[in-house]
C-alpha cells in the first residue's frame, strides 16, 4: 500500500470516529467537531485526487 494509500485510510478512520461520536449526541455537535469532519472530508478529496493523479500519470523516460 502505497503512503498516500495508507494516509487516505487513516484519514477516513478519523472522519468515521467523529462521525459516529457526533451521532451519539441529543443535540448538534459542537462546531469544532463539525469544523474538524469539514476539514477532514476537504483533505480525504485532495489525498483521492493525489491518488488518481498517480493512477493516470504517464511515465516518462
Amino acid at each position: 500500500m502505497s503512503d498516500l494509500e495508507a494516509l487516505l485510510d487513516r484519514l477516513k478512520a478519523a472522519q468515521r470516529m467523529l462521525v459516529l461520536q457526533a451521532a451519539e449526541l441529543a443535540m448538534l455537535p459542537p462546531d469544532g467537531t463539525l469544523r474538524k469532519i469539514a476539514d477532514l472530508e476537504n483533505t480525504i478529496a485532495a489525498v483521492e485526487a493525489l491518488i488518481d493523479e498517480e493512477r493516470h500519470a504517464d511515465p516518462r523516460p
